[in-house]
Formats: structure tokens, sequence, C-alpha cells
């Protein structure tokens, strides 16, 4: 683990972030299109679809009860509407980004999503897919599995804490 974290560190410290050049390379996401909005569909289907897997990629999901009612989905709504980084669900909102070119460690997809279902059950979710982009991740990618399965527990305890707060308080958060 020592040595994938030196790795990272390494490969970050040479890699070319100037502006121009991540500029000039967004735009072109840096896995197959037919891929490109996967996401959408339900966790339960993407994790059975048997051509991302064979194209090497690994599905990652966390999904937590958040709260109820039309108030916390509106908070849950209006929290992911800020931070910028359908099932049988009654109400939904949803978020979801790709890798671009340039991007220095994977290749894939993530979605954000906060849904109510019919007992007024609100869930915040992160779906994604993503597979090493070049020999050099590859290395690393079991540290990158780490750090997204981290990040989802983040995510998660983020969300429960801005529920928490009055509505207000999310809309006008950073």
């Amino acid at each position: 683990m020592l040595i994938s974290m030196l790795f990272f560190w390494l490969a970050y410290a040479l890699y070319d972030r100037s502006f121009d050049t991540a500029i000039n390379r967004a735009g072109v996401f840096n896995y197959d299109s037919k891929y490109k909005g996967a996401t959408a569909k339900p966790a339960s289907i993407l994790k059975k679809d048997r051509e991302l897997s064979d194209a090497g990629f690994l599905v990652n999901h966390a999904r937590i009860l958040v709260g109820s009612g039309l108030e916390t989905f509106e908070k849950g709504k209006s929290a992911l509407q800020n931070w910028r980084n359908s099932n049988n669900a009654l109400a939904s909102f949803r978020f979801g980004s790709g890798t671009l070119q340039g991007h220095l460690l994977q290749a894939g997809e993530e979605r954000f999503s906060i849904t109510m279902d019919e007992k007024e059950d609100v869930w915040y979710e992160i779906l994604s897919f993503s597979k090493p982009d070049n020999f050099l991740s590859l290395i690393g990618y079991p540290y990158v599995l780490l750090r997204q399965k981290h990040f989802a527990r983040d995510s998660t305890l983020l969300m429960k804490k801005l529920l928490s707060a009055k509505l207000d308080d999310v809309s006008n958060a950073p």
C-alpha cells in the first residue's frame, strides 16, 4: 500500500497539470462513448452488465437511507445541486459526470442521486463504474478503489449532516 501511495505521489508530481493542457483535453471522454450515460440505469442492472465488466470496468455502489418526507428530499436535492462535485422513485434528482481525456487515474462515470420512494423514504445513492486508464494507473488501482470506498462513506456522512440542517442553510452552502 505504501508503494502504491508513493507511486501515485510521484505520478501526480510528474503529471502535466497546466491549465491550458487540461482545457485542451477537456470535452472528450476517456472511455468508449457506448458507455456514456450508463449510470442512468439502476444499480442492479449496471452490476449485471456483462459488456461493462468484460470491458474491465468495476461497479462501485453506495446507497443510504437519509430520512423521509418531501422536506428531506428537497434538502437533498438542494445539497446535490450545490455540490456540483428512474427507478421506482416518486421523485428523484440526479447529477452525473464522466472522466475526460487526461484524467490521471481512471476512465469511467459516476452518478449522485437523491430519491423519494412510495413510502416517502429518501435515499442518497452514489453509483459509478471505472477502470484503470493506463498501465501506470493499473499498478495503483487497488488504492484508487479504496479511496472510492472512503469517498462514498464520507459523502454519505456529509449528506446526512447536510440533511439534518435547515433547508435554507443547505441552499446557501458553498
